[in-house]
C-alpha cells in the first residue's frame, strides 16, 4: 500500500551546533521492503549500536511475514504447510488484524491477499481475465473468520489456498518495533518515517516542540508535492493511504482498477473516500485504519469512529453532489499548525 505521507522536518547530516554535553541531533536513512526509510533522533552517545539493531529488526520481520521471501513463515504457510510455529511477529500481526477485522466488519481482511494478486497489487502476475466468475471463485478463499491459530502456534485454514498477506500492517509494526529499540537504548526524541508512515516519540529538541509532519494534497504531483495540512504529533503514530495515484489499468480490456480492495465484494473501485490519514498510539494499528477506511467508504468511517478510543482522522471525500470534502476529528484540531 502506498502511503501519503512525509516528514516535514526530515533531517539531513549530523548536527553538531550542540555542545558535548547535550542530545545532539542524528538521522538514518536506507531501503528495506521496497522502499526507504529516514530515522532522526537526538541523543548523547553516536555509538549506540542503532544501526545493527535495526538490520536485525527488518530482518526478523522480513522472515516471518514478507511474502517476497519464499522461505519466509507467511510464505510458506500460504504454500499450505500447517506445521509452521509462528514467531512473536506473525503472533501480533495476527492478533492485530482479528481485532481490526471484527472492529471493521470485515472490511480490514489479511487474507485479502488471492485478491490482491489477481488485481496485479501482489508479488504475482495478474489474472488476466477477471471476470465474475473468477472473483467468486476467489472470494472463497477470504476471510478471516476461515483462519484461526492453534495452541501450538501453528495456523490452521479452512482452506488450503487461503492467502495471508500483512501488507496493510507490517510497515506499521516494523516502525513500532524500531521504537521498542529506541527505548531499550534510552532514545526517547525520535521520528520514524517508513515508507511513507510516520512514529514520533518526545520531542524535536533542536526547536523545543512536538514533531511536526505533513499531510500530503490528494492533487500533489509527485516532482512538486504539496501539504494539505501540518500537524504535531505528540508521542504517536500517522499512516495514511489512498487511490489517486495507486492503480493499475488492464492492458487489454482497459479497465482501471485501485488499490485498495474491497474484502466483503471483492472490487478493486473507488469509494467516496480519496485518501485516509489516521493518528494512532502504534502505527501498526493506524496503517490498518487507514486501510479499513478507504474500502469502508465515509458514512462507515464516521459511523465506526466514535467506538476507536485514541483514533484520530483527517479524511478527504467527495460528497453526493461531487464536490470534495474533509472531515477533521475534534481532538484533531489543536495539533494543525496554521501558517
Amino acid at each position: 500500500m502506498k502511503k501519503l505521507l512525509f516528514s516535514v522536518l526530515f533531517c539531513g547530516a549530523l548536527l553538531t551546533s550542540c555542545s558535548d554535553s547535550k542530545p545532539q541531533l542524528y538521522s538514518l536513512q536506507g531501503q528495506v521492503f521496497g522502499t526507504t526509510y529516514g530515522i532522526s533522533y537526538f541523543s548523547e552517545n553516536p555509538s549506540l549500536g542503532l544501526e545493527a539493531a535495526l538490520d536485525s529488526t527488518f530482518l526478523a520481520i522480513n522472515r516471518s511475514v514478507s511474502t517476497y521471501l519464499p522461505n519466509s513463515d507467511i510464505s510458506k504457510i500460504n504454500s499450505g504447510d500447517s506445521t509452521v510455529v509462528i514467531d512473536d511477529i506473525f503472533k501480533d500481526n495476527f492478533l492485530l488484524s482479528a481485532q481490526i477485522f471484527k472492529e471493521t466488519g470485515g472490511y480490514f481482511d489479511p487474507t485479502i491477499g488471492v485478491l490482491r494478486n489477481a488485481y496485479g497489487f501482489g508479488d504475482t502476475a495478474p489474472i488476466e481475465q477477471l471476470d465474475v466468475a473468477t472473483l467468486d471463485s476467489l472470494r472463497v478463499l477470504v476471510g478471516f473468520q476461515k483462519v484461526s491459530l492453534t495452541a501450538d502456534n501453528t495456523i490452521k485454514k479452512e482452506y488450503p489456498g487461503i492467502y495471508f498477506d500483512f501488507n496493510a500492517v507490517a510497515k506499521g509494526y516494523a516502525i513500532d518495533r524500531i521504537s521498542v529499540v529506541f527505548n531499550g537504548l534510552q532514545i526517547d526524541n525520535y521520528l520514524i518515517e517508513l515508507g511513507g508512515e510516520i512514529r514520533a516519540g518526545g520531542k524535536n529538541l533542536e526547536k523545543g516542540k512536538p514533531w511536526v509532519v505533513g499531510i500530503e494534497a490528494v492533487d500533489s504531483e509527485l516532482s512538486n508535492r504539496s501539504l494539505a495540512a501540518k500537524v504535531s504529533l505528540n508521542n504517536k503514530a500517522m499512516a495514511s493511504s489512498g487511490n489517486y495515484r495507486k492503480y493499475r489499468i488492464d492492458a487489454v480490456t482497459g479497465q482501471k482498477y485501485v488499490h485498495t480492495i474491497n474484502p466483503l465484494t471483492g472490487s478493486a473501485e473507488k469509494s467516496d473516500l480519496t485518501s485516509a490519514t489516521v493518528f494512532a498510539p502504534t502505527c501498526a494499528e493506524a496503517d490498518a485504519y487507514a486501510t479499513s477506511f478507504m474500502a469502508m467508504g465515509i458514512t462507515r468511517s464516521l459511523r465506526l469512529l466514535p467506538a476507536l478510543k485514541n483514533v484520530q482522522v483527517y479524511l478527504t471525500y467527495v460528497d453526493s453532489s461531487g464536490n470534495s470534502r474533509v472531515f477533521i476529528s475534534e481532538t484533531l484540531k489543536a495539533d494543525l499548525i496554521k501558517d
